[in-house]
């Protein structure tokens, strides 16, 4: 069977919107049912899916997962944003920078690009709404600003790419804090743009900014410690060599679990029992599609796909610009039609022959890639955090990508000069 085939076969099961995990399994075993002579026998792709999996970094994903499930109960994220509305919540365009900046750092604990925005946008959005601003625009904001909880460490998409391509979990964690403070600062840009030329309502924003100071700076930090806390242990043991990012992750659910049920007893007991079903229900899924995609990766090692797209993006654009050109156009329109997860461990071992060849730092290279696929979580057909916001909300998708579109240019723009100045992604190592 010829990868041209086979990729036909993947691309019209995606368009048919076959599940993910069930399109890569099968499109591992098809080239052996059409060839009897191919290598990849069902009882090999079986061994390359369990062994794939058998791997101590990918036990980070699901205690990041957890964590991110246990913050979201304990109300983690409405803790970030009173304090940066404490200090900001009266300035033009200031909740909805307070926001971004709230996504920012519960990005800093999740690592899920979909967490963040259920966890930010549920408590965020009706309080936006309420203060006067358009629902519309506000679910944008939270579905796009979502997208940096894949950026900013600790990374599950990170985590996948440090696997296939050999790199550094823990350069690429440091690598991520630059692209995603830019990113961030390029949507606060637009929020600020967009409530400069819309107008706010004053007098409801500031009802709600006197409520808050009227607690005092000392009450909202000593609620807030807590909170703030969680980035700083789990990225302070990594940098500092304390533990792994694996190790890290556990950290992080004990971390969560403690603060959550004695600190701000925002949860009970009887809950966690729940909360671990919850947990598992979300990764279950999940840890299929990462053993069927990387099945499907050696498959394709197999059939000399990765040499073969190599010699003709090689063969054609024969400078670093028009490759990086070209791999982020094609990047961008992956993130639009497949999940992050399975996209990263099929391309990396394709695409990270091409780039090295072309002096392209992998560290540096990891976060183009996560960057344009983050892009596709607010890009349809796919775009989760579309859905994930539509769901709560009750807005259309379509709407939301409509208002998110301003959003995404922003995002483009930063991508451009994180591919283009390699110091952003480098500059802390």
């Amino acid at each position: 069977m010829s990868p041209g085939l086979l990729f036909i076969f993947f691309v019209i099961s995606i368009f048919l919107a076959i599940p993910v995990s069930t399109t890569l399994g099968i499109s591992s075993i098809l080239p052996r049912l059409m060839d009897p002579g191919f290598p990849a026998s069902p009882e090999m792709v079986i061994r390359a899916m369990l062994g794939g999996v058998d791997s101590f970094p990918i036990l980070a994903v699901p205690m990041f997962i957890l964590s991110g499930i246990i913050m979201a109960r304990g109300g983690i994220s409405k803790k970030l944003f009173d304090v940066f509305t404490y200090f900001i919540g009266n300035k033009t365009a200031g909740l909805p920078i307070a926001v971004v900046l709230t996504c920012l750092f519960y990005g800093a604990i999740s690592g899920s690009g979909p967490a963040t925005a259920a966890a930010v946008g549920s408590m965020t959005i009706p309080l936006l709404v309420e203060l006067g601003y358009d629902k519309i625009f506000s679910t944008a904001l939270v579905a796009v600003a979502g997208g940096l909880g894949v950026i900013i460490p600790p990374s599950i998409p990170f985590i996948f790419y440090g696997m296939a391509s050999g790199t550094s979990v823990g350069a690429l964690f440091l690598a991520g804090v630059l692209p995603g403070l830019l990113i961030g600062g390029c949507l606060m840009g637009y929020a600020y743009y967009y409530c400069k030329k819309n107008g706010e309502d004053k007098e409801k924003i500031h009802a709600n900014y006197n409520a808050l100071r009227a607690r005092g700076f000392i009450g909202v930090f000593r609620e807030s410690f807590w909170a703030l806390l969680a980035p700083v242990i789990i990225l302070g043991s990594i940098y500092s060599g304390v533990a792994s990012p694996t190790e890290a992750a556990v950290i992080s659910v004990y971390y969560a679990l403690f603060i959550s049920l004695f600190v701000y007893k925002t949860m009970k007991f009887n809950q966690i029992n729940k909360i671990f079903a919850e947990g598992v229900a979300t990764y279950a899924p999940l840890l299929f599609i990462i053993a069927a995609a990387l099945a499907f990766a050696r498959v394709l090692t197999l059939m000399n796909v990765p040499q073969l797209i190599a010699t003709s993006i090689t063969s054609v654009f024969t400078t670093k610009l028009s490759v990086l050109i070209v791999i982020n156009i094609f990047l961008l329109f992956v993130g639009m039609v497949m999940d992050t997860g399975p996209a990263i461990l099929i391309l990396t071992p394709i695409l990270v022959p091409i780039t090295n060849a072309f002096g392209i730092n992998p560290v540096h290279f990891g976060i183009i890639m996560v960057v344009n696929l983050a892009i596709g979580f607010v890009t349809p057909p796919i775009g989760i955090n579309l859905f994930v916001t539509s769901a709560f909300t009750g807005v259309p998708v379509m709407h939301i990508a409509k208002a998110a579109a301003p959003f995404i240019i922003m995002f483009f723009i930063a991508l451009l000069f994180i591919t283009f100045v390699p110091a952003i992604s480098l500059a802390l190592l």
